[in-house]
């Protein structure tokens, strides 16, 4: 690593890419998550790669996962990874950062950083105080394969992103207006959009954005911001690619222990490629997730909501609505600081459920751990 901010949890990674004349909209492909119960999508990207070098060949498809032939898959993977290398299909390695704006069928433009992200300080595990959190479950189960890649890995390449709270553009944004050297544009295959990249790897450029990140996580200012004391700082939030992130953590783990301490600070295995994204990005959308419940009575669901809440020292209001035809509205009418919102609909009615001062900093937090505790707890009462 060319550079490590071990106070924010980052690195200067060293980039390859692919060298001049390289097919690039061949070589990129989407996340391995992404058309899980679409076959054919991936059936087409190897047809279309089949003469070509691409990521397609390095990554494993989460459509594939339950195959009798994943193990020889992976194999293959990590041959294809050697063969690149081999055979010089990639330009000379960089050190740097790498500024990234992205436009998809649905927003013009989303711009993030690419950066290594120190796993010494993320967790995937509930309850951690860790300054970069997994924002979603890590079902185990999923790891092993992802582990079995990275255990003979000769590359990495996981689509992670990041999210960091920056209303103030004090990280990414202000790199736009500088002078850059383009690392690449190119139209994505599948109507996928166009992305372009540039390198940071100026100190000057460099130093800003450690020093942005290191503004961002500073206890005052993050105790002041989220209203809360104690406890560790929060700077990131791992977006999308959870379990990439969680199990390149686990092979971490594995590889650590046949180090010495000395051998740890940097070795490649301590850190994971990730781009840093954030949230007030205007390319950035964030849709609802619904909660569905079944077989459930609802003056029951409202009661034990009520008791919940109360239980952990946060005052409750409930309000029926009149009419439910403008609940989202309702819902972000009445969001404030120190009141989480949010909105009940049932066969009885709709309610909107107010939870002042809140033990948790989240919306979405503070419903789920109410339901995961409703749910385990179903069976007393169904």
């Amino acid at each position: 690593m060319q550079k490590v901010f071990d106070d924010i949890g980052i690195a200067v990674p060293k980039v390859l890419l692919p060298k001049a004349g390289t097919d690039f909209t061949k070589w990129a492909v989407v996340a391995c998550d992404q058309y899980t119960s679409q076959p054919e999508y991936w059936e087409a990207v190897d047809s279309l790669t089949a003469n070509a070098p691409s990521t397609g060949k390095l990554i494993l498809p989460e459509v594939w996962l339950e195959k009798p032939d994943v193990g020889t898959r992976i194999e293959k993977i990590n041959l294809t990874m050697r063969d690149y290398l081999d055979k010089g299909v990639f330009a000379d390695a960089r050190d740097a950062f790498i500024l990234v704006d992205r436009k998809t069928s649905h927003v013009p433009s989303r711009k993030g950083l690419m950066v290594a992200m120190d796993l010494e300080h993320y967790e995937y595990s509930k309850g951690t105080q860790a300054l970069c959190r997994a924002t979603e479950g890590t079902v185990i189960e999923r790891l092993p394969p992802r582990i079995r890649i990275r255990e003979n890995a000769s590359l990495e390449l996981p689509h992670i992103m990041v999210l960091i709270d920056d209303p103030d553009h004090t990280v990414i944004e202000p790199l736009f207006k500088e002078k850059l050297e383009v690392a690449y544009d190119f139209t994505l295959m599948q109507n996928s959009g166009s992305i372009r990249g540039w390198y940071i790897d100026k100190a000057e450029h460099v130093e800003r954005v450690g020093n942005a990140l290191a503004g961002l996580s500073s206890r005052e200012h993050y105790e002041e911001k989220y209203d809360v004391s104690g406890g560790g700082v929060l700077l990131y939030a791992v977006g999308d690619g959870n379990h990439s992130l969680a199990s390149a953590k686990a092979h971490w783990e594995n590889v650590k222990k046949t180090l010495s301490p000395f051998e740890t600070a940097e070795h490649p295995a301590r850190f994971a490629l990730v781009e840093l994204v954030n949230v007030h990005d205007e390319g950035l959308i964030f849709e609802p997730i619904h909660r569905v419940l079944f077989g459930v009575d609802a003056s029951h669901l409202t009661t034990s909501m009520k008791r919940f809440y109360q239980s952990e020292g946060s005052q409750v209001k409930l309000d029926r609505l009149a009419d439910a035809t403008h609940v989202a509205a309702e819902v972000r009418s009445r969001q404030s600081r120190h009141t989480h919102v949010f909105a009940q609909v049932s066969e009885d009615g709709a309610f909107i459920i107010e939870v002042e001062n809140p033990s948790r900093t989240l919306e979405a937090a503070t419903l789920q751990a109410f339901l995961d505790e409703f749910m385990a707890d179903m069976p007393k009462h169904a």
